[in-house]
């Protein structure tokens, strides 16, 4: 007989604790070699890879492929996935067969699940993460669950939003499906012109722009996006108008939008005495009922522009009551100061003031709109007159510019 060949010791440095005690006037120690388990399962998956001391074979059929077999170690399955564990244990058929057969999940997944199992260790790509996590969830792999959900998150965008968050309901991942939803809240006015929204239905919709959490800068953008879902299909979704009115906060938008809205809109007459009404409501200023406002999770802001220091100033800035801390933002194109200010559907409005600058002083008609979006500030129509110290206030969604003086004279005029 020949002697078994000597198996020389590895090289690579192992990590080990070992711990000094005393027991019964003895001493002890204990010692616990880190690297064991992951060596362990290396020589495992060495073994299954060479198809030894196998003691199933996984069996796997998906719609019309053909079978692909995977040999495996039940110990090994079961200690990754509940469902094996399940499987192999609780006196299933499947505890004394040493062929079992699976279907509903891929083969290509399978593979990446055992190999997990032995492995720690997956890769998922964009094309197959939907399968593989379809698969983790199958048989309850939370940790690839997870993965793949975090993945999932940083892949999120307008035209994936609303088809993730649908998967994600439909496997009951709650944490995937909260953090879809989120993203198409915050991100409402870029995921409405997709083709996944055009594909809502008329309940998905309903409930969707019935959210407080929109965010919208007003809900006129809310409105014209049921206006073009309803006209990409509009014979067949024209029944649903009236519903989708009633979830849209119609008594937020501006009598001059509805106005607009009831001359160019070829709707049923119902759908358009129902308008017809609240433009009544609004422009009389009758009081309605209590209306909940959007309440987007986006810090709300104060703004200061303008002001003296020796000379007139150019500063905007915005000061953040959640962080305490003020940013620095785009400056207005002329400095000014006894300037005022409005914000109207999420832009805010520098109207008037007065530029006093060391070569001499100039009061002012200007009307400038700056957009945090974008952080550029765009010159509107300037007024009739240059209005220093001015007061300005909103209705209906038009700004009246009040008094104010220029040079010596003080206004006693207003205008919108």
């Amino acid at each position: 007989l020949t002697p078994p060949p000597k198996v020389q010791p590895a090289m690579t440095e192992c990590k080990a604790l070992v711990t000094p005690s005393t027991r019964n006037g003895h001493r002890v120690f204990s010692y616990t070699l880190e690297s064991h388990t992951a060596a362990a399962f290396a020589i495992m998956n060495e073994l299954r890879l060479e198809r030894q001391l196998c003691d199933v074979t996984l069996r796997v059929r998906y719609k019309d492929l053909e079978a692909v077999d995977f040999v495996a170690h039940k110990v090994v399955l079961a200690s990754s996935s509940p469902v094996f564990r399940a499987m192999f244990t609780n006196g299933l058929k499947e505890c004394g067969m040493e062929s079992v057969p699976i279907e509903g999940i891929h083969p290509r997944v399978m593979d990446r699940l055992i190999e997990f199992a032995y492995t720690a260790s997956i890769s998922v790509g964009e094309k197959c993460v939907i399968h593989v996590m379809n698969g983790a969830v199958m048989y309850q792999i939370d940790s690839v669950v997870k993965a793949c959900c975090d993945f999932l998150v940083q892949q999120l965008d307008p035209s994936n939003a609303i088809g993730i968050a649908n998967f994600a309901e439909q496997i009951a991942c709650t944490e995937l499906h909260q953090k879809a939803r989120e993203y198409i809240y915050m991100n409402f006015s870029q995921v409405a012109t997709q083709e996944e929204f055009f594909n809502l239905s008329h309940c998905q919709l309903v409930t969707l722009i019935s959210r407080d959490e929109l965010n919208v800068r007003c809900e006129s953008e809310v409105f014209q996006a049921c206006v073009a879902w309803v006209r990409y299909d509009r014979e067949n979704r024209r029944p649903y108008v009236q519903a989708l009115l009633q979830a849209v906060r119609c008594h937020s938008l501006t009598p001059n939008f509805l106005q607009a809205q009831l001359q160019s809109l070829d709707w049923d007459p119902q759908c358009k005495d129902y308008l017809a009404q609240i433009f009544q409501d609004l422009t009389l200023h009758k009081p309605t009922k209590v209306i909940s406002c959007r309440t987007p999770k986006v810090p709300q802001l104060i703004y200061t522009a303008g002001g003296y220091f020796r000379q007139s100033l150019s500063y905007l800035e915005a000061y953040n009551p959640c962080t305490g801390a003020w940013l620095r933002l785009a400056d207005l194109q002329v400095p000014r100061s006894g300037l005022a200010a409005c914000v109207i559907s999420g832009l805010f409005y520098a109207v008037g003031g007065r530029n006093n600058a060391p070569d001499g002083n100039m009061d002012s008609n200007a009307l400038d709109c700056y957009n945090p979006m974008n952080n550029c500030w765009l010159p509107c129509a300037p007024m009739s007159v240059p209005r220093n110290r001015i007061g300005v206030g909103v209705i209906d969604g038009m700004i009246y510019a009040v008094g104010g003086s220029h040079g010596c004279i003080h206004h006693n005029s207003v205008e919108r």
